[in-house]
C-alpha cells in the first residue's frame, strides 16, 4: 500500500492551491449602462438610475420657474452639501452626486458652485495668489458667487433576509433648501429594491 507522510501531503495540497490561484482571469469590457448585478449590493446601475431620476425631478419642479419669476429670469445658484451614507454597506455617494452636478452644468438651467473640500482647496489657491501671483492676475477675496440653495441628502437601506433569500431596499432622499430662509423647496427620493437568491 502506498503511504504518504504529512509534509508531502501538505506540499501537494499547497501546489494544487497555487496552481488554481494562477488560473488566468478573464476580463470582458461591457457597456457601462448594461445592468450587471453580481453581489446584490449597490452598484453603478443603482448610482446611474438614482442620478438620472433625481436630476429630472429637481430640474422639473415648480421651485425653479418660481425662482426665475421672482428674480427676472435669473438662474438659481446651487451648492451640493453632504449626502450621507446610512446604509449597511460602503457606498460612495459622490458617484451619483457627480452625475447630477454634470447634468446641472450641461442643461444650464441652474448655476453650480463648489462646496466642501474642493471649495477649501480653491480658497487655499486664492490665498497663495495673494503672496505669489502678479497683482494683475491675482484673484481677489470676497467675489465668490453665493449659493441660493443647498442640496443635501442621505442614502438608507433596509435588509430583509431568510435562509438563502434576501431583499435589499435602498432609498435615496435629497432635499433642496433655500439658504436665505431655510425653507425646503423640493424633496425627492429614489427607491431601489433588489431580490437576491443564493
Amino acid at each position: 500500500m502506498f503511504k504518504i507522510n504529512a509534509a508531502a501531503f501538505t506540499g501537494i495540497l499547497m501546489a494544487g492551491i497555487l496552481l488554481q490561484g494562477c488560473a488566468p482571469r478573464k476580463v470582458t469590457r461591457v457597456d457601462e449602462k448594461e445592468q450587471i448585478d453580481i453581489s446584490g449590493r449597490w452598484n453603478n446601475t443603482d448610482s446611474r438610475l438614482a442620478a438620472e431620476e433625481m436630476t429630472t425631478r429637481v430640474l422639473g419642479e415648480n421651485w425653479l420657474p418660481d425662482f426665475q419669476q421672482q428674480h427676472a429670469g435669473k438662474k438659481p445658484v446651487v451648492i451640493v452639501g453632504m449626502v450621507s451614507n446610512k446604509t449597511h454597506e460602503h457606498i460612495d455617494a459622490e458617484t451619483f452626486v457627480k452625475d447630477m452636478e454634470r447634468s446641472f452644468v450641461t442643461t444650464q438651467k441652474i448655476r453650480l458652485v463648489q462646496g466642501g473640500a474642493k471649495r477649501e482647496e480653491l480658497r487655499g489657491e486664492r490665498a497663495d495668489q495673494q503672496k505669489n501671483a502678479a497683482v494683475s492676475t491675482m484673484k481677489k477675496w470676497g467675489l465668490e458667487v453665493g449659493a441660493d440653495y443647498m442640496l443635501q441628502g442621505s442614502i438608507n437601506s433596509i435588509v430583509d433576509s431568510h435562509k438563502k433569500q434576501m431583499v435589499v431596499y435602498y432609498q435615496v432622499d435629497l432635499e433642496l433648501t433655500d439658504l436665505q430662509s431655510n425653507e425646503v423647496v423640493w424633496i425627492g427620493n429614489k427607491k431601489i429594491a433588489k431580490y437576491v437568491k443564493n
